[in-house]
């Protein structure tokens, strides 16, 4: 199994219009609450070179870590022969963790960490110059790159987003026609009308909510902006008052939809039984009409189904005048400042990003260079009325207010509790109805708010 960094509740990017200028003709743990950046300042040179500088002539011996337990043996080993087509004198070994972000904490605190790496979210911000090698000037990669910040110190870059993830749902194109669908719904009221479609019309769960394995229900979290149809949602609109989880509240009506799609038994007939690698298989192959997921889980459904075609994606619905697809960076590449082949190293980071077809193929989302190509799956979108965009950051002296009112209240945004019990209320294994859930919630995030805007 492969699961972004995005979906582990991370900071969300701040996309600059550039990505997207780009895209209307040839160009979202999950986006999470804050942005943690320190890029004000000159800051340190840069001391590798840039791939494009280096010129054939690179020789040494390079490792890379990686998190994808299940490509490193065959495509990243396909990386290697195309990278050596152009760098023959470097000698390319991977290294895959299984859990990465446990393994590599414990392998940083020695200087035997690899050539290349990818940045571990327990590194602080301002720690990243202690491990990694400085990439560039932070104003001048931004003008080729996106989401670089979030790693930045000091005005200087320290790594590149191996690919930048959207959220919403994955749907099976056949199950839609199967039962009927002929436009991709919208509104809330049409997509749970498609729901009950796939339903009477099809053999296939109209939306598998994986209850058993847990974390893939956080990803409905991630979906917040779009309902909210507004990218200042999160760090701001949400901070402006206490009520987060009354009627007309995009929290409210967004786990209205899952409440609804368990309650009219539009779900997995057994919830306490899912399965997610199965889960797969099942939308890939049209046994599930849609799974609300991040854009890293496409390659993993294309990669098992009869045809990959049949998978499509779509913005979660919304009421919102504005649909929003929220953007957010995945796990950033960078160089160990312990390398010994710092040059061929960065040579590496640079083929990965610009001329491998990870960011947009095993990566699933889109790439971080500006202007590069929309991935197929989204071409459907140029020229209409979605957007894709990220979060708009705290604002400055709230940095971190989401987080801190979210761990005093106990409420869980990015944990799988009060979504299991949405579901269970609603399939009739607790006595809860839907209100007094969010009631409960609310009560507890209105106390909290109080807490933290008062302490300041």
């Amino acid at each position: 199994m492969k699961k972004s960094k995005t979906m582990m509740g991370l900071m969300a990017l701040t996309l600059t219009t550039g990505l997207f200028a780009g895209c209307s003709s040839n160009n979202n743990a999950n986006t999470g609450n804050e942005q943690a950046t320190n890029n004000a300042g000159a800051g340190t040179e840069a001391t590798t070179t840039p791939a494009g500088e280096a010129g054939q002539d690179l020789k040494g011996e390079i490792t890379v870590i990686t998190q994808r337990t299940d490509i490193v043996d065959t495509v990243f080993k396909d990386y290697a022969a195309k990278f050596n087509e152009k760098y023959p004198d470097v000698k390319v070994n991977f290294e895959a963790l299984t859990t990465y972000e446990d393994q590599i904490k414990i392998r940083m605190s020695t200087e035997d960490y690899g050539d290349v790496l990818l940045l571990p979210t327990s590194v602080a911000i301002k720690d990243m110059p202690d491990f990694f090698e400085p990439l560039g000037q932070l104003a001048e990669m931004e003008q080729q790159y996106t989401g670089l910040e979030e790693r930045a110190v000091d005005g200087v870059a320290y790594g590149i987003p191996i690919t930048i993830n959207y959220t919403g749902v994955i749907y099976n194109k056949k199950v839609f026609q199967d039962a009927g669908i002929t436009e991709v719904p919208k509104t809330i009221d049409q997509f749970m009308t498609a729901l009950q479609s796939i339903k009477d019309k099809t053999e296939a769960v109209p939306i598998y909510t994986n209850y058993a394995a847990g974390w893939p229900l956080t990803q409905w979290e991630s979906v917040l902006p779009t309902v909210a149809g507004s990218r200042d949602y999160v760090n701001i609109t949400q901070l402006a008052a206490p009520d987060n989880f009354t009627p007309g509240q995009p929290h409210y009506d967004l786990y209205k939809v899952m409440y609804d799609a368990a309650q009219k038994g539009l779900i997995e007939e057994d919830p306490t039984t899912t399965d997610w690698e199965s889960s797969k298989a099942d939308l890939a192959n049209g046994k599930i009409g849609t799974m609300v997921l991040g854009s890293w889980a496409i390659g993993q459904i294309k990669g098992v189904a009869t045809n990959p075609d049949d998978i499509g994606f779509m913005p979660f619905p919304t009421n919102a005048d504005t649909i929003l697809v929220p953007l957010a960076d995945d796990y950033n590449i960078g160089v160990s400042v312990h390398s010994k082949h710092k040059e061929a190293a960065r040579a590496w980071v640079d083929f990965f990003i610009n001329d491998s077809t990870y960011p947009t193929t095993e990566g699933g989302g889109m790439s971080p260079v500006k202007g590069a190509e929309l991935p197929e799956i989204l071409k459907q979108f140029e020229g209409t009325d979605v957007t894709f965009d990220t979060i708009t950051p705290a604002q400055a002296g709230k940095e971190g207010w989401v987080d801190r009112i979210d761990k005093d209240a106990e409420v869980g945004l990015w944990q799988p509790d009060f979504k299991k019990f949405i579901i269970e209320a609603a399939i009739g294994n607790r006595k809860d109805s839907f209100d007094d859930i969010m009631k409960d919630l609310n009560d507890k995030w209105a106390a909290s708010y109080a807490k933290v805007t008062a302490a300041k």
